[in-house]
């Protein structure tokens, strides 16, 4: 399936756009943004499109260098590491921010067009680019208060004065949503005297002002720089935070919506097949509004509520709220150009606020127990009332779903394949964090060495000593990795697994979630039953067919589930 621009009405949706976000500057704003685009398509007069995501898609999430080799640059070891061991396995990579930065491990950006130095370079990314398709981050909520942009508007000079939001500390913010417990505004001191700036996150990463359309055009050379140095997918960091108003929640406002939109517009007229997919954190209404119609926002979305819901899962031996939640996205439309981006782990904790309104108070207190039990750190948020209530679980997939007590390694490893097999199963896109690829555990000098909780999860690993683990046999990370492997590249072999192909969800059994995935191109069926508890479970059954991640045939009047096992049934 092919991608390209879908419409030639380019011209007017780009006023349309301007218009929801400048009002009656719109029109005389559309000549220097058209201009704009025009030098840009000029640039990129020889690029070739890709189509759209199929089957054969999996993605890995990694920082550059989270395996390290001394004797090489973090990008360079990453392409060595891929092409190794993965080359079959992993065909998109998505790099956290490799660019200069100061805090926040990546996501306080000091400089959004160059290479840290001591990750590589633009020529490693292209390199890299010619394996993989790329996923690059467009941190583009706030930058680090190290940067130029915010160096230059402290002195008050030049076009980066109007740059950042400027607040009055005595006005009202009490609606506005808070995703971390820290001050919403920050005092700078500044050649005019002193200013209180909007910081969402910290008072390293200054809010930038989308109100001033030189931001958004600043923004626009930024992600078709990315997309012109080959990155395939653009991922929209916090992006339902970038307009402010206030009175308002100051989350997934209309200008939001239609800064994304001209983002997509941009990329549609200049690099058509470049992909935007947008991290929004939030409760699943609010996620899928960032589809658009279908042909005019982002093109893929989070699944956010599937990592707590699949932990929940597993911890309580029971499918159900992940079966009807899942069952509530059939009704969700999806166009032939839009999918989930679906994951269990990446390099933030497992956030909650995805599940509100679908688990209790209590059900997730029950989770925030358990992790904790496992040694894992929790994260907490203000609410408007000035109460606290738990935000993210930081800890690594595997130690969240198994006790790293168990001396049972082989149980451990197949609850966690089971929990992937229904990623790997599930409509869209899947990602792999790089430390569920490689079944690591909780990196406690992480956290102890800098007070992030998040480090928890972002371990930074030795090259040689990861590549000898996987080798030798029976290890933990030797047998996840093996076991995950097997595991996609049977999925990508079956066009039943594609974005486009259709899902069921069946009742069959509490213990067992349960779909039908069916491809009307190739007329294959497959049943997806996963095991959650650690109960042996019988199931009724009434066809033929062979299971493909056992080679096991499928005949008898019952299905047998053993404890965490997870079977993927081709229906003859």
């Amino acid at each position: 399936m092919t991608l390209m621009a879908l419409s030639n009405d380019y011209s007017p949706k780009l006023m349309e756009l301007l218009q929801v976000l400048y009002g009656e500057k719109s029109r005389r704003l559309y000549k220097s943004f058209d201009a704009f685009i025009n030098i840009w398509k000029n640039k990129a007069k020889n690029y070739s499109s890709k189509g759209w995501v199929t089957e054969n898609d999996v993605m890995l999430i990694t920082y550059a260098d989270s395996i390290r080799d001394e004797e090489e640059k973090p990008l360079v070891t990453l392409n060595k590491f891929l092409s190794t061991y993965a080359d079959d396995v992993i065909t998109a990579v998505h790099i956290l921010p490799m660019f200069p930065y100061t805090s926040d491990d990546g996501f306080s950006v000091v400089d959004y067009y160059k290479v840290d130095d001591k990750l590589g370079s633009w020529d490693d990314v292209r390199e890299l680019s010619k394996k993989f398709d790329l996923m690059l981050d467009a941190v583009i909520n706030h930058v680090s208060k190290s940067s130029k942009w915010f160096q230059s508007f402290l002195k008050c000079k030049g076009k980066y004065k109007n740059y950042f939001i400027v607040a009055d500390p005595n006005e009202d913010y009490s609606t506005v949503i808070r995703p971390r417990a820290l001050p919403l505004l920050t005092p700078f001191e500044t050649a005019e005297g002193v200013k209180y700036l909007w910081t969402t996150f910290s008072d390293d990463q200054i809010d930038l002002n989308f109100s001033n359309p030189n931001v958004l055009l600043e923004v626009l050379n930024v992600i078709l720089t990315y997309a012109y140095n080959g990155v395939r997918f653009i991922r929209l960091d916090a992006v339902g935070f970038v307009w402010k108003k206030l009175g308002t929640t100051c989350m997934h406002l209309k200008e939001t919506h239609a800064v994304v939109k001209l983002i997509r517009l941009v990329l549609d007229e200049v690099f058509p097949g470049t992909m935007i997919i947008t991290e929004t954190n939030v409760p699943h209404k609010d996620n899928i509004s960032y589809f658009g119609n279908g042909y005019d926002e982002a093109h893929l979305v989070y699944q956010f509520p599937l990592p707590p819901l699949v932990l929940f899962s597993f911890i309580t031996g029971n499918a159900e709220k992940l079966s009807k939640w899942a069952k509530s996205l059939e009704s969700t439309p999806l166009s032939e150009y839009t999918t989930y981006f679906n994951f269990l782990a990446s390099h933030d904790g497992i956030g909650l606020r995805p599940v509100e309104g679908i688990l209790s108070d209590d059900e997730v207190q029950m989770m925030v127990n358990t992790v904790i039990n496992h040694g894992g750190k929790i994260s907490y948020r203000f609410n408007s009332d000035g109460s606290q209530s738990p935000y993210e679980l930081n800890i690594t997939y595997m130690d969240a779903l198994t006790d790293p007590k168990s001396k049972n390694m082989q149980e451990r490893v197949n609850k966690f394949i089971a929990a992937h097999a229904i990623l790997l199963s599930l409509r869209g896109v899947p990602g792999i964090y790089i430390h569920s690829l490689l079944g690591s555990q909780n990196w406690y000098d992480g956290v102890i060495e800098s007070g992030i909780n998040r480090r928890i999860n972002r371990e930074k690993l030795n090259y040689k000593l990861v590549c000898r683990e996987i080798e030798q046999s029976n290890t933990l990370r030797n047998l996840v990795f093996n076991e995950l492997s097997k595991l996609v590249k049977i999925r990508r072999r079956h066009p039943t697994f594609s974005p486009n192909a259709s899902q069921e969800v069946i009742f069959l059994d509490g213990r067992i979630f349960s779909f039908v995935r069916y491809n009307n191109r190739s007329n294959e069926k497959i049943l997806v039953l996963v095991n959650v508890s650690s109960e042996r479970v019988s199931i009724p059954n009434d066809f033929r067919g062979i299971d493909i991640i056992s080679d096991e045939k499928i005949y008898n009047e019952t299905i047998e589930m053993l404890p965490y096992q997870a079977r993927w049934i081709v229906i003859e």
